[in-house]
């Protein structure tokens, strides 16, 4: 694979209303440029099912990987985990319960995260909280083995030992 592509995707109401500053998706670009993706500047959204999807499967056309960041608690308006549910065709469970798993004894709150994590055709998309820390922790746990997954599921096959 020549070049591994990733798309950041912020969903939040005040961010896409230019009322909050969005830190969780530049963070998210930063650290998926330092594991080896070309990716531009975060796309945002505002929460909701359609817009998410929507964002999703344009994307998705283009990219190896989706980053969400945003969306995945408990408020009636969070709801980037049912959009990603609705694009991808299959789930990845193990990064969803790697990243949750991962914050047991150290962040209570984080087992209230409900993101999911999927392929939509040879796409994978993780969902990851909206908050910076949330951002690194998750991508610190999962980083490691986002390049196999995208070659894996891409058909492309480099060294995996």
């Amino acid at each position: 694979m020549t070049e591994l592509r990733a798309a950041v995707v912020t969903v939040s109401d005040s961010v896409s209303a230019g009322t909050n500053e969005d830190r969780s998706g530049p963070l998210a670009v930063d650290i998926l440029r330092s594991i080896g993706f070309s990716v531009d500047s975060p796309n945002v959204v505002p929460d909701g099912l359609e817009p998410v999807a929507r964002v999703l499967r344009d994307l998705a056309e283009s990219v190896h990987l989706i980053v969400t960041t945003g969306g995945t608690g408990l408020s009636p308006r969070d709801l980037t985990p049912e959009a990603t549910a609705a694009v991808i065709d299959r789930p990845i469970p193990g990064l969803s319960e790697a990243m949750r798993a991962a914050t047991f004894g150290t962040v209570p709150h984080g087992m209230l995260s409900r993101g999911v994590a999927g392929l939509v055709g040879s796409t994978v998309i993780v969902n990851l909280p909206g908050s910076d820390k949330a951002v690194r922790e998750g991508l610190d746990v999962i980083g490691p083995v986002l390049v196999h997954a995208v070659e894996v599921a891409s058909g492309t096959f480099g060294d995996h030992r």
